[in-house]
């Protein structure tokens, strides 16, 4: 008697708590193959040939000797393009959300 009640019991629990899923960073990951971003190599001019002007241009970074060489980027509504003088070394999607957490970064 007590092993059908708790099928029954068990079953409406599951059935009445919706499902909750968080988006992991492999996810996000995956999703940098379906969106178009320059590819390593390319120039400053021919990124903004092809994707248009960034929405912002940040400071630059580095350059402090003569063995770092300075690091520019490029923020687009969907993704960060990282140029080593006026060659992409690097693209990334930005966060989907503020509450979004991926890996630590860099340290300062």
């Amino acid at each position: 008697m007590r092993l059908p009640t708790c099928l029954v019991l068990s079953a409406l629990l599951c059935a009445a708590a919706p499902a909750f899923a968080d988006t992991l960073l492999v996810d996000r990951a995956q999703a940098k193959s379906q969106v178009a971003l320059p590819a390593r190599g390319q120039s400053s001019a021919q990124v903004e040939a092809r994707f248009g002007a960034p929405s912002q241009k940040l400071e630059p970074r580095g350059g402090q000797k003569r063995q770092w060489p300075t690091i520019n980027r490029w923020v687009y509504p969907q993704f960060t393009v990282y140029f080593e003088r006026d060659r992409v070394i690097d693209a990334v999607l930005n966060q989907a959300s503020a509450s979004e957490t991926g890996p630590r970064p860099a340290i300062r």
